[in-house]
């Protein structure tokens, strides 16, 4: 397959309206790549020792002195922007903030450099270079002056697929360049993103993102990302539950809470070593600028451990799986499940077509400690159109509080047919996943059966006459029970005047009495009450602390009750 340096159509339309949609591609290697080192680990190399306060990016260690390129699995989205007079590709990241281009020369053409130098370390790579300022323009939508930094030195992944550069797609919270420009006490320093939505207030404060698949492995992947409008395919994505970040207000990433994964027709629960956030979820950040997705080592462990033929492999760092296995499984976000295509959880190694490798990737996240628990790719994103809203400015000039709307572009029949076109064996019909309640108080949802619902609707539609019967029916036990107690009282009125009583009622004669000895006097006799109840005042249990003191004669403190 031929490499492309880049694969950028603007599509625009003459027109007032910011709103519009960038084709890009997926671009593959066709040269095979190194493995990994054996650890498990993604390297990082650094320029020199003495750049420091370096701020990670992606998933990440800092052990290891190269660049490994089967961590992104060889495969990045792309698109153009232009700084100062010059076209760039970059790639599309939504995993970070900042904007970073390598020219041919430094400093860049039409831009303005100054003296402060960083190191923007990914957990993939790094570029080094001058922050500096120039217009920039993406979509069609001009900045008139824009922060980035003007790399003279780099070492990234982006670099070997034709990018000149990586243009971060989140929030200002989390660009290094701005906290390096606040530092002189300017504000100049923003993202891209914000100085874009800034200058067109009127505009919606939302970006698209469709990850395309291609079934054939040897052609480019189509995508598209749009700034203010959906792919008209997909527009009922604005019509879905907005899903909060987390944390839901100022968030410095896109991270989402994770209810569960679902494989197969096993629901698997998961945790999080996030402070604050719910124990029985995982917080997991949405990365367009990473391939794979690294999660628990347990959770990868469910996934492809029941798979026959399946083994964990030490120097790649992944598990190998049969090419022929399918692997349906799904994560559920809210109350919304979302597939996963079965070629994206068992892809083709680039160095053996006949091996497949796990693309979650059994590894902890040591990139923004504390702050999620999975790093979710581009693996996961393909199955997903994903809107990422900044929230909208107020009166003041203020966002709102951001949020993503989700949409599921797999269905999971037609993938298990797609799969077994290309690795071979028999499609799966009528797949099926089982959510779990995404809260203590959701309502669970009953399926019932064509009769038993023919049923009840006949009767709701008689109830209200047998409602009626019931309640005539109760009239005349009353009307009945009342005329009883009449028939009753009349009766015993008759018979009691029938009744002859005597003319002489006669007397009461005393009864003689013997009186007692007065010398006799009864012993005398206490009543004393029984309780069976143990009380402090009724039953003393034997205790050594309830003794006397033989020695003071004394009795020695009364211990507490049992009762």
């Amino acid at each position: 397959m031929k490499f492309r340096a880049f694969a950028l159509t603007l599509a625009l339309s003459v027109a007032t309206s910011c709103a519009v949609k960038i084709p890009f591609k997926q671009v593959k290697r066709s040269n095979s790549l190194q493995r990994r080192s054996g650890n498990g680990a993604v390297s990082v190399t650094r320029p020199s020792s003495s750049i420091s306060n370096s701020r990670i990016l992606a998933a990440s260690s800092e052990d290891g002195d190269g660049i490994d390129l089967t961590t992104v699995h060889d495969l990045i989205y792309i698109a153009n922007v232009t700084v100062g007079s010059t076209v760039y590709p970059v790639q599309l990241d939504t995993g970070s903030s900042d904007l970073w281009i390598k020219g041919d020369t430094t400093p860049l053409p039409s831009s303005n450099q100054t003296s402060t130098t960083y190191n923007l370390t990914y957990g993939i790579g790094w570029a080094y270079g001058h922050v500096s300022y120039a217009s920039a323009e993406f979509a069609g939508i001009n900045v008139p002056s824009q922060a980035f930094l003007d790399v003279s030195a780099a070492s990234n992944p982006a670099l070997s697929y034709g990018a000149d550069g990586i243009l971060g797609l989140g929030f200002t919270s989390l660009s290094t360049i701005d906290a390096l420009v606040n530092r002189s006490g300017s504000s100049t320093g923003r993202s891209f993103l914000f100085n874009l939505f800034q200058d067109n207030p009127s505009e919606p404060n939302f970006i698209a993102f469709l990850l395309q698949r291609s079934t054939d492995p040897n052609d480019d992947i189509q995508g598209s990302f749009s700034l203010g409008e959906t792919e008209p395919s997909y527009a009922s994505v604005l019509n879905t539950t907005a899903i909060s970040t987390w944390p839901v207000n100022s968030p410095s990433r896109w991270n989402v809470l994770l209810d569960s994964i679902i494989v197969g027709q096993t629901t698997v629960s998961l945790t999080t070593d996030v402070a604050n956030a719910p124990s029985n979820k995982a917080v997991a950040l949405l990365d367009s600028g990473t391939s794979y997705t690294y999660a628990p080592t347990d959770i990868v462990q469910a996934i492809y451990g029941g798979v026959d033929g399946a083994k964990y492999d030490s120097s790649l760092g992944q598990w190998v799986v049969p090419c022929a296995a399918e692997i349906d499984m799904a994560i559920q976000i809210g109350d919304e499940v979302f597939p996963i295509h079965p070629l994206d959880v068992s892809p083709t190694s680039l160095s053996d077509p006949n091996t497949c490798v796990g693309s979650f990737v059994p590894q902890s996240v040591s990139v923004g400690a504390g702050e999620f628990d999975w790093l979710i790719g581009d693996n996961v994103l393909r199955s997903i159109y994903s809107v990422y809203d900044f929230g909208d400015f107020d009166s003041s000039g203020n966002m709102g509080n951001p949020y993503i709307k989700l949409l599921s572009i797999v269905d999971p029949n037609e993938a298990s047919a797609e799969f077994a076109s290309i690795r071979g064996g028999t499609a799966k019909t009528n797949i099926t996943y089982n959510a779990s309640n995404s809260s203590s108080a959701s309502p669970s949802t009953v399926t019932l059966s064509a009769h038993l619902e023919d049923t009840l609707n006949k009767v709701g539609q008689y109830f209200p006459a047998m409602l009626a019967i019931m309640a005539l029916n109760a009239v005349v036990l009353i009307l009945l029970c009342v005329i009883g107690i009449v028939f009753l009282v009349q009766r015993r009125r008759r018979a009691s005047a029938s009744i002859k009583r005597r003319s002489n009622p006669g007397r009461l004669s005393p009864m003689p009495m013997n009186p007692l000895d007065s010398s006799y006097i009864p012993p005398t006799h206490v009543y004393q009450p029984v309780s069976m109840a143990l009380t402090d005042d009724t039953f003393v249990p034997p205790s050594p602390a309830f003794r006397k003191d033989l020695e003071s004669n004394k009795l020695a403190p009364r211990p507490m009750s049992v009762a």
